[in-house]
């Protein structure tokens, strides 16, 4: 029992670590020997609970998209109805992309390190979710009839790109409302009016 705290303890001191140095450095510019040596561990330590550099940065992406994901969730919650919920839930994540610390790791490190975004494990949580509420609307009768799977795949990749266009832009503030515009043009495409 010990021993898995003490693992447990050892992970979250690197995972910690590891975020604030690939924020301030990068990815590429982060060294691992002055990381560990930070935190009082070995090099051992990260090759025991991670395998190597990337399995670290892997952990640091993941936790960060997953609570990216988890904060659009949360502010999307009062929004009303399900429709509503995800378009504030896509909204939410595209405006994560000005946040310094999401854009570094997750939105410009992130792929070019851990490659398709699409296939993080953190991503394919969030395409779950995002079918289950695709499900509920075509069978309400909100959207129109298409294949959950691939619409659901759409409608992630779109925010997911939109934020990573954000993050790359040479002025990710004035980039926001061109994709959150675009977004919302898009979505409405599957949407069946009410009459």
């Amino acid at each position: 029992m010990k021993r898995a705290v003490k693992m447990a303890e050892t992970k979250k001191k690197l995972i910690s670590a590891a975020r604030k140095a690939f924020a301030d450095h990068g990815y590429f510019d982060t060294s691992m020997d002055k990381l560990t040596a930070e935190v009082g561990l070995t090099r051992g330590a990260l090759y025991h609970n991670f395998g190597d550099k990337k399995g670290l940065f892997a952990a640091v992406v993941d936790q960060i998209d997953s609570e990216m994901a988890e904060k659009a969730k949360t502010q999307a919650q009062d929004a009303g109805n399900i429709w509503d919920r995800l378009m504030e839930e896509a909204r939410a994540y595209i405006r994560s992309a000005l946040d310094p610390e999401i854009q570094r790791i997750v939105l410009l490190d992130g792929p070019s390190v851990l490659g398709d975004p699409s296939r993080w494990p953190s991503q394919n949580r969030c395409l779950q979710s995002t079918s289950q509420a695709v499900e509920q609307l075509i069978a309400d009768g909100k959207i129109k009839h298409v294949d959950v799977e691939a619409i659901s795949m759409l409608l992630n990749g779109a925010a997911m790109n939109a934020a990573l266009w954000v993050a790359a832009s040479q002025e990710p503030a004035s980039a926001l409302p061109k994709a959150l515009d675009a977004m919302e043009g898009l979505f409405a495409g599957i949407r069946i009016e009410e009459s």
